[in-house]
């Protein structure tokens, strides 16, 4: 029996976080030699260069006149069939309840064949779009008619099974970073275009919508540069940039706070910090705290939704009551003012990147659901050694 897979990826391609997980998840897939085939409105902006083994089908939408809107939901089922009877595909792995989930399970009955769907939840399809009353019955359907579901930490599982009343089985996949590509980077020469030599820098990173509390931050930095000589550097564009750009000058902080756009290198960027600060109201997981805890960057974030699972309290960083600033900045000085105990932070963020969090670990995760919903054994060569996630 053949033990690659043939597996359609589903996500949305420039958007958050699930991305970012679903574009790396399928070159690690190709990788070990499965056939990978993305099916999305436009090309991953994370697959980049050819790869071997991976194949990009682009979702055109019609335009056909009675439509009041374009239907990029019928497309993308009838794409998602049309790919996986054409490509025989043995499963498609969606990101999102809604549409793609839906979609998928569309596409399954489309083309009546043995075609299973597995289904990650991320976040928002739970805990913003679950608790719409007009269309939480469709993501109730999606979720217990797929194959096999995930979800991202143990807190948005929980959301699940409260806000929507699920009782099947749902499987914990964390995210994940290549250790390949996130690791403490040399900046040293790059750092001083920002900083100077005694000043430390902190950062945040996201895409600067309300739930990302971007005001707690300047807030924090406001506190913790009262003490400590500091910088801040804020990446990313969204809805509350001009909020941010207006209370950073309330604060007189212009000279401190430099806003760096997107960028595309994050490991990098991450690299200059000496602590991320991820304040946010609710996340499902906290991607961009794991990136900066490979970088050996601790975080200061909010014991909320899914970062106390991936912050330790203490050992890889601090977490503290959404909206205490005061809190926060207290243990941001606390790093940057006890060198020794910084270190040995940093240490414990590099170890547990590279173990709880490796990418090897999630791989082998994601293929056992494969091969488990496909009824066959995971093939020995598949499973993971210890050696990997060092």
């Amino acid at each position: 029996m053949n033990d690659k897979l043939k597996i359609g990826i589903t996500c949305y391609p420039t958007l958050g976080g699930s991305g970012v997980v679903a574009t790396e998840l399928g070159k690690l897939l190709a990788e070990k030699g499965h056939e990978v085939h993305f099916i999305t409105h436009s090309m991953p902006f994370r697959l980049g260069k050819f790869h071997k083994n991976i194949f990009y089908h682009e979702v055109e939408v019609s335009e056909y006149y009675v439509f009041r809107y374009p239907p990029y939901d019928l497309s993308l089922a009838s794409k998602l069939a049309q790919v996986a009877k054409m490509e025989d595909l043995d499963l498609l792995h969606v990101h999102y309840a809604i549409p793609h989930a839906v979609c998928a399970l569309l596409a399954k009955q489309m083309i009546g064949s043995k075609l299973k769907v597995v289904t990650t939840l991320h976040g928002t399809d739970i805990t913003v779009l679950g608790q719409d009353h007009s269309i939480s019955d469709l993501i109730r359907y999606a979720i217990n008619e797929s194959d096999a579901v995930t979800a991202v930490s143990k807190d948005l599982i929980k959301e699940t099974r409260e806000s929507l009343d699920i009782d099947r089985d749902i499987d914990l996949a964390y995210n994940f970073v290549d250790k390949r590509v996130y690791y403490p980077r040399d900046i040293s020469k790059l750092r001083g275009e920002f900083a100077r030599p005694d000043e430390k820098i902190l950062i945040h990173i996201s895409n600067f919508r309300p739930v990302k509390r971007v005001q707690d931050v300047i807030e924090i930095f406001a506190k913790v540069s009262k003490t400590v000589r500091s910088r801040l550097l804020f990446v990313g564009e969204g809805p509350d940039l001009s909020k941010m750009i207006s209370k950073v000058r309330e604060l007189g902080l212009t000279d401190k706070v430099t806003f760096c756009g997107k960028q595309d290198d994050v490991a990098q960027v991450i690299s200059l910090a000496d602590v991320m600060l991820l304040p946010s109201e609710k996340e499902s997981f906290g991607l961009v705290a794991l990136e900066a805890m490979a970088c050996g960057v601790p975080t200061v974030g909010s014991n909320a939704g899914g970062i106390p699972e991936l912050i330790t309290h203490g050992e890889t960083g601090y977490l503290a009551e959404t909206g205490d600033t005061e809190k926060m900045a207290e243990h941001v000085i606390h790093l940057l003012t006890d060198t020794e105990h910084y270190e040995q932070v940093v240490q414990n963020c590099l170890y547990r990147a590279r173990h709880t969090f490796c990418n090897d670990i999630t791989t082998v995760q994601y293929e056992e659901i494969y091969y488990r919903v496909l009824g066959r054994e995971l093939p020995e060569s598949h499973r993971i050694v210890d050696s990997f996630c060092q």
